[in-house]
């Protein structure tokens, strides 16, 4: 297996935790993260949830009790979970997991501010409007 970076770092070991709802993560460099469903779902790297360019991201609401119901390998570089709320256009390469992992608490952080900064609760529905723009899930 390789990373999309020369000499980057790569899963050594991936285990669903579906009870936990943690996604564990062995990388080749010794590094371990433990990695909730939620927190994959908020940072999904696709479309829908990163919108299509700089400052057009959709705030994930909603998205505690998601599960991952499938973790398909997408060549050598990555996997694209399915998640059990349809989505599953977002395909998390080694290095973005690698970086979710390292960045976790920041990134979290920076969720939770979003989300009070908008006047949401975590476990607010979705409006409807989003995430039709880009197709769909």
């Amino acid at each position: 297996m390789a990373g999309l970076q020369p000499g980057g770092v790569v899963p050594q070991e991936m285990v669903v935790h579906s009870t936990s709802k943690i996604l564990e993560v062995r990388f080749s460099d010794g590094a371990r993260f433990s990695l909730p469903f939620e927190y994959l779902r908020v940072y999904s790297p696709s479309a829908e949830v990163q919108g299509h360019g700089p400052g057009q991201e959709v705030l994930q609401t909603g998205k505690r009790q998601v599960d991952i119901v499938a973790l398909d390998p997408v060549g050598h570089y990555g996997v694209q979970p399915t998640f059990s709320d349809g989505h599953s256009t977002g395909i998390y390469t080694w290095d973005y997991l690698y970086q979710l992992g390292a960045e976790q608490s920041v990134r979290w952080q920076s969720y939770l501010d979003r989300l009070e900064a908008a006047q949401r609760h975590r476990d607010d529905p979705m409006p409807e409007a989003a995430g039709k723009s880009c197709g769909g899930h």
